[in-house]
């Protein structure tokens, strides 16, 4: 079975001739569909910037890249998008606030019109299956920072992309909505089967969460370590206590810490 994401000895910088900045250098991998990756790595290190390659927002310089067997030559409809900002519109309702990629992503904005009251109710679905039942008609501004970011995954969500991209979504969180989080996320992942990338800096988030963790040098960023977790699926937090998890956080971050 090919793999859904392939990057081949890509690199990619920032600018044109004699000024360009080196981002990321001959980066290889693949992603497999359902797979969940995370990307850690130093800060500066490209970790975004690989993100924007794969979604189509930034060319690459050198080395091939594809999607679904296709080569990637500009913005993928097929992406979602989150951010360490929710970036909800203050204007909107949550579930409004979810509805607005379906307002520019064709199909859906053909139809929006028309079959308003449907779309309103797959929204309203997705967002009281990650805990915000009664929240919908609220704005962002009487929402907690944890329930935007509920909702800011929604948003990344509803036009049911092949692959879910988190760039430190949960990094302005403190610990105990971070990990609530990851639990939705968790649950998210495991019932939609969705592939997805998180680009993170917190080594827990990364073990505790993904299939396969990507080690990225200081910039320009390459690949340096891939670590499988074989930690059994579901997993619970408790699991952040064991040996076996805790090893292999010490691995990721001796990698990270010794680089200079």
């Amino acid at each position: 079975m090919s793999a859904l994401v392939v990057l081949n000895d890509v690199s990619m910088a920032y600018g044109r001739g004699a000024s360009a900045v080196p981002a990321i250098q001959n980066v290889s991998l693949e992603i497999q569909k359902g797979e969940f990756i995370a990307v850690v790595g130093p800060s500066g290190c490209g970790k975004s910037s690989l993100m924007k390659l794969i979604s189509g927002l930034h060319p690459t310089s050198q080395g091939s890249l594809s999607v679904a067997g296709e080569q990637v030559t500009k913005p993928l409809k097929s992406v979602g998008m989150a951010f360490q900002n929710s970036n909800l519109l203050p204007w909107r309702t949550c579930v409004d606030n979810v509805l607005l990629p379906l307002e520019i992503v064709p199909p859906h904005r053909q139809r929006i019109r028309g079959q308003r009251s449907q779309y309103k109710q797959k929204a309203e679905e997705l967002l009281h299956s990650v805990g915000l039942k009664g929240f919908t008609e609220k704005f962002p501004w009487q929402l907690s920072g944890g329930m935007q970011q509920r909702a800011s995954i929604c948003r990344a969500l509803i036009h049911e992309p092949e692959i879910l991209m988190l760039d430190e979504p949960f990094g302005a969180l403190d610990a105990f909505t971070r990990e609530e989080l990851w639990c939705a996320l968790r649950d998210i992942h495991a019932a939609r089967g969705v592939t997805v990338m998180l680009v993170t800096h917190d080594l827990r988030e990364a073990v505790f969460l993904a299939d396969t963790v990507y080690v990225m040098s200081n910039r320009p960023g390459r690949i340096v370590k891939k670590c499988s977790v074989t930690l059994p699926r579901p997993r619970d937090l408790d699991v952040t206590y064991s040996q076996e998890f805790q090893d292999v956080v010490h691995d990721l971050r001796s990698m990270i810490g010794g680089q200079h």
